[in-house]
């Protein structure tokens, strides 16, 4: 009788210490779920999101709201099960998102660094969609590129191959027609100091044109863009940040009124490209009252098989197919959606 209650005994013991080691020790995996959604035609904590100076603005109306994921860390045992056995979440592996290789300081940076990138061309993108010529910035180079050794990050291209800039696409246009091993002659202008110089073009990887070697962005001349949200990170606001901007220097609404919601990054030639974690940014846009939602191309099938009732989903490659979608809309004509080939 008393083993019986010795074993009895230790069995609890050992049951009470699971039980504390499962809801105290963490685990390494963390929760992602949907995150916070702000409108870019608004205003955060009494910030405008979007603010244009020196330049003719319009009133807008409606929404377009930037989507995030958010990420819960330090998990125990029993609450990455609960989370995992929940459809709003997915649990993984937290080196995914917190790479053991980085200081929790260094991703934070380079997460702040995405964004900021993803600002700047946000405005090169809507400024070049709306041919508002624009100061092409040189904001870093491509190690191992003959241009890393010629120009510096703030440098100002003012003429690449006897052609004007007034955008980033201008560059691209330019390089267009060029092969690796072929010189450009680019004429910049450093701390006020106009240089010209005969830089020799890399091979692009993507195969044909030639690559300079330089990541751009372009600059309102006359006037002043700046958009303010703290503590968000990463690239995929850019979208909705142009599509804001856009609205804001054009007469008339894009949304017609609607609450769209999207994600995207998008590249300084108003490209959108594939982001991560759609299915909770839909989530999170509907249950913020959206009722139309921008999907980058890439993400289409994924986002198909994922999005909440009531939310119409619309296909964009480009910053020029997010405007036409809205235009379309607003004509009464059904933009391209995710179910298209």
């Amino acid at each position: 009788m008393e083993r019986r209650a010795w074993t009895t005994t230790a069995a609890c013991l050992l049951a009470l210490a699971l039980g504390v080691l499962g809801g105290t020790l963490p685990v390494p995996m963390v929760a992602l779920g949907a995150g916070p959604t702000y409108d870019t035609l608004g205003t955060v904590e009494s910030d405008q999101v979007v603010t244009i100076e020196g330049q003719m603005s319009y009133p807008t109306s409606g929404h377009l709201n930037m989507t995030t994921v958010s990420v819960t860390d330090r998990l125990t045992m029993f609450t990455a099960l609960g989370l995992w056995a929940s459809p709003e979440y997915r649990v993984v592996p937290r080196e995914l998102i917190y790479p053991s290789a980085k200081s929790l300081d260094e991703i934070q940076e380079q997460n702040s660094a995405q964004f900021s990138s993803s600002e700047a061309n946000a405005e090169a993108a809507a400024l070049a969609e709306l041919q508002i010529p624009t100061t092409v910035v040189v904001s870093a180079l491509v190690a191992g590129t003959p241009a890393a050794s010629i120009l510096a990050p703030g440098d100002e291209l003012l003429d690449v191959a006897n052609q004007p800039m007034n955008s980033v696409r201008a560059v691209s246009d330019v390089l267009m027609a060029t092969r690796p091993g072929d010189t450009v002659a680019v004429r910049y202008r450093r701390e006020g100091a106009v240089h010209e110089r005969d830089i020799p073009l890399a091979t692009h990887p993507d195969g044909g044109q030639g690559l300079l070697g330089v990541v751009l962005s372009g600059k309102l001349r006359d006037g002043d863009i700046r958009i303010s949200l703290a503590g968000i990170g990463g690239p995929s606001a850019g979208l909705m940040f142009s599509l804001a901007l856009v609205d804001k220097l054009t007469p008339g609404e894009l949304t017609g009124g609607r609450f769209v919601a999207g994600t995207g990054a998008i590249t300084p030639n108003g490209v959108v490209t594939k982001i991560d974690g759609i299915p909770f940014k839909m989530r999170a846009a509907r249950d913020a009252g959206a009722t139309v939602f921008l999907v980058p191309a890439e993400n289409c099938a994924e986002a198909s098989s994922t999005a909440p009732d009531g939310l119409q989903l619309v296909r964009v490659g480009t910053l020029h197919d997010a405007v036409v979608a809205l235009d379309d809309l607003n004509a009464g004509r059904a933009p391209v959606g995710c179910a298209a080939p």
